[in-house]
């Protein structure tokens, strides 16, 4: 560890690029706040601008929240994702989505050739194990565009203003949803289903 560095920016230092290694997006300074009982994100920024002016982190111009290590390239373009919360892979729920944070990745990597960095892409963190059967695990965090769904899509809606992560599938023209689990039984809208995006990546936090 560089010596310059005092303890407590040593441990800041740790925990960016731990949160990092672990969700691949570096932290809020909420977050930082939080892990540290820092008073304000204000005491955040301080140690993030005093590891930046010590060399030991760099910003990458143009994108909030994101940083690389002195003496790293970025050797593929990155796009920036906005992580708006949780989606229910399991009962609906009527929990409004609030923007969480940012996801910095490679495209290529997690999106393959499903999608392009224009096409007004979100991310959204699963909770639940209804879509198991389709590898998609409590945790995980699934990227989607709004486009119109086709049978078979796994999709983000709201079914009758409800949330839920599920298959969109129709029959005889009436669209409903299907989980990737038995237990849960199909939802078939009673007045309303909205779709909000198709998933077309996916990003695992945690080993299987």
């Amino acid at each position: 560890m560089n010596t310059m560095l005092t303890s407590k920016q040593q441990a800041v230092l740790a925990y960016v690029q731990g949160h990092h290694r672990q969700h691949g997006h570096h932290p809020t300074l909420r977050e930082i706040q939080a892990h540290f009982g820092f008073a304000s994100p204000f005491a955040a920024t301080r140690h993030l601008q005093a590891l930046q002016k010590k060399g030991v982190l760099q910003r990458v111009a143009g994108k909030a929240r994101a940083f690389i290590e002195p003496g790293r390239k970025l050797h593929r373009p990155t796009v920036e994702i906005p992580l708006y919360g949780v989606i229910p892979a399991g009962s609906p729920t009527a929990a409004e989505q609030q923007p969480d944070s940012y996801i910095t990745i490679d495209p290529a990597t997690i999106l393959g050739h499903a999608a392009r960095a224009s096409d007004n892409l979100f991310a959204l963190r699963v909770r639940g194990n209804s879509m198991t059967g389709a590898s998609i695990l409590d945790g995980d965090i699934v990227f989607l565009t709004p486009r119109e769904p086709h049978p078979h899509d796994i999709v983000a809606a709201l079914i009758d203003g409800e949330s839920t992560l599920k298959r969109y599938l129709t029959h005889r023209g009436r669209p409903f949803l299907r989980a990737e689990n038995p237990a849960y039984p199909d939802l078939l809208p009673a007045t309303e289903l909205i779709i909000q995006g198709v998933m077309v990546g996916l990003l695992r936090t945690r080993s299987s």
